[in-house]
């Protein structure tokens, strides 16, 4: 609401303060810049500080329904200790009974109030004013952001007159739990961050996104840094649950009254703990220290070094630094090369140059793989870059080998018995365990297939709710606790994420794809997906009635103006790396084989070829 309430509305003005910038008078921290004095250090501070505030207004004496009704929706958006003055517009009982940290519900434009209805309500005559928009997502207590597919809102807030001091004055004593906001009142009040979790039974992190407050939180005065502490702290969000573990003990919090961390001049950190991890033993608090680390590395303008746990008593459990916390990313068993790979004309497996300014002659890979033997039609290449594994260009068969050195392609992996070309396997993927998945899209036998070690024989994996739905195409993430997959249905292809679960020993494992979620409700159909970082994937698709387009998308669905790239024609493949530094890689029917540079447009690197693909 908030700036998006000051372009609509119903005719009536609301004065409301708000700062933009420098250019308003009171804003503190605009200074004049000076020009001598020593330098000295500065402490990181967080990012993305909206440039934007809402200051609400209590209500006056006297307002008239419409003003308390647009006064309160205006005060939800604001940084309002405990929405203290949003909580004026309401009834004793209300206030004490309404919670804003229970949910957050994001429409697409702030909520439009209608004309009221009434008298009405339980307790004696008063007004409802009913509450209209659509609603695109939620977010729940446990700051998860969950999409939905567009749908209709309907809110009522009921007014009544209620006695304040000597006069009777309207007030709201009914009203949606939580608050509602419009979508670029989200984006301006909230901020996606990854907390980390170890994935069961292993030593790398995954990332778990949800949502903090851009500034101060109204409800528990902490800043985001402590936020985000605390959000870690509290564990898992419920979908992730199943497939993470935490180390920290039961019961950790910051210690009592913590609403502030700040990293030093040297960018280290320390977290003051409660008594639960007073008897933590050393490596124990290294993965915790690892984790605090993780969460917070986007939330500092500068990366922090290193991060230090503190007892009750103050004293020092661990310290850990950035470099030390690396033994645990999800990506670290990743080859050393920062180039793509992609199937020239020939069906050979060739690798480009990312970092090269000019479009240079792809190098082809040792093996049977690069050396024409076998002409590929689907590629993709294992994290530790010593193997590959491809389908052949009829889409009949997979293989795997090496493509470090020569050698003969063995007998097919798995082998498709569809009729048609599109209707047999899929592109392959692997995940960060070194297993191979891929999809059977046969009519009368579909299936998703996982070899471990990319060796072992077959084995199908269920996939829950999949329904009449058929895998299309699958990427797994580094961490192999999550799997995107592509799904058509009714002519219509869409992109869901699925929890990889794990049970039985590694000899005996029997694997799961559970709780599919819809990633991008709003997309008509979906085109392409690579991972595109540890929470983050890009996507080729295009909404109703809209064109085709390449964007960035957050796993839980949520997205940012900035997530939308350069525009690019008939995009058939896109490639990311881990390493969210890399360029974007694409292969387009009019340009060929062409990298996204950063801050650059679309450039070619060969004119023809396919399956562009980074490792995994």
């Amino acid at each position: 609401m908030g700036a998006d309430r000051l372009r609509r509305g119903r005719g009536r003005a609301w004065r409301l303060p708000v700062v933009i910038g420098c250019g308003a008078v009171l804003l503190a921290g605009c200074a004049s810049i000076p020009n001598s004095g020593d330098v000295e250090p500065v402490k990181a501070s967080p990012r993305g500080d909206s440039q934007v505030r809402v200051y609400p207004v209590a209500p006056a004496e006297g307002a008239d329904p419409n003003e308390i009704v647009d006064g309160f929706l205006e005060a939800m958006t604001s940084d309002d200790p405990d929405f203290a003055v949003a909580r004026k517009y309401l009834s004793k009982q209300a206030s004490q009974s309404w919670q804003p940290a229970d949910r957050t519900t994001v429409l697409a434009a702030a909520p439009d109030p209608a004309d009221p209805q009434g008298p009405s309500g339980p307790d004696g005559p008063g007004l409802t004013y009913p509450l209209y928009g659509e609603q695109i997502a939620a977010v729940d207590a446990g700051h998860a952001y969950q999409p939905v597919a567009p749908e209709p809102y309907n809110g009522a807030i009921h007014l009544v007159q209620e006695k304040v001091l000597d006069t009777k004055e309207w007030r709201i004593d009914d009203l949606p739990q939580g608050l509602v906001l419009g979508e670029s009142d989200f984006q301006r009040n909230y901020r996606a961050v990854n907390k980390y979790y170890f994935a069961s039974g292993q030593d790398w992190l995954v990332a778990d996104p949800v949502y903090i407050r851009q500034r101060i939180d109204p409800v528990t005065r902490m800043d985001p840094v402590t936020q985000a502490v605390k959000v870690l702290l509290e564990g898992p969000t419920d979908w992730m649950r199943p497939v993470v573990d935490s180390p920290f003990p039961t019961g950790t919090e910051l210690k009592r009254g913590t609403r502030t961390l700040e990293f030093d001049d040297r960018n280290a950190l320390k977290v003051p703990l409660n008594a639960k991890v007073d008897n933590v033993g050393r490596e124990q608090c290294r993965k915790m220290a690892a984790q605090l680390l993780f969460t917070l590395r986007d939330l500092t303008s500068t990366r922090g070094e290193q991060v230090e746990l503190l007892r009750q008593d103050g004293s020092s459990l661990c310290v850990l630094s950035g470099d030390q916390a690396e033994e645990f990313a999800a990506d670290r068993t990743s080859g050393s090369s920062d180039s793509p790979y992609f199937i020239d004309a020939k069906g050979r497996l060739s690798q480009l140059s990312a970092s090269s300014k000019e479009p240079i002659d792809p190098a082809r890979v040792p093996g049977p793989f690069g050396d024409g033997t076998l002409p590929l039609g689907q590629v993709a290449v294992a994290r530790d870059e010593k193997h590959a594994a491809g389908v052949s260009q009829d889409g009949k068969s997979l293989y795997a080998g090496s493509i470090i050195s020569a050698g003969e392609v063995g007998d097919a992996l798995v082998v498709s018995e569809a009729v048609k070309k599109e209707d047999r396997l899929s592109a392959p993927s692997w995940d960060g365990n070194g297993d191979l998945w891929i999809a059977d899209r046969d009519p009368k036998h579909p299936r998703l297939l996982r070899l471990a070690d990319g060796a072992d024989a077959p084995r199908a994996v269920t996939v829950d709710g999949l329904g009449d739905a058929r895998i299309e195409a699958l990427r797994v993430s580094a961490d192999g606790v999550r799997v995107a997959l592509l799904l058509s249905e009714d002519g219509r292809t869409t992109l869901q994420i699925g929890r990889v679960e794990r049970r039985g020993p590694a000899t005996e494992q029997t694997v799961s794809v559970t709780e599919l979620k819809a990633v991008a409700p709003r997309m008509e159909t979906v085109t392409a997906v690579s991972w595109a970082g540890p929470s983050r994937l890009v996507v080729v698709g295009k909404e109703a009635g809209g064109v085709q387009q390449v964007s960035y998308i957050q796993t839980d669905g949520s997205t940012a103006a900035a997530g939308v790239l350069p525009g690019l024609n008939q995009v058939t493949g896109i490639a990311a790396a881990d390493d969210e530094q890399q360029p974007l890689v694409a292969d387009s029917d009019d340009a060929g084989i062409v990298r996204l540079p950063t801050g650059a447009n679309w450039q070619t690197m060969v004119k023809e070829g396919s399956s562009p693909v980074y490792p995994g």
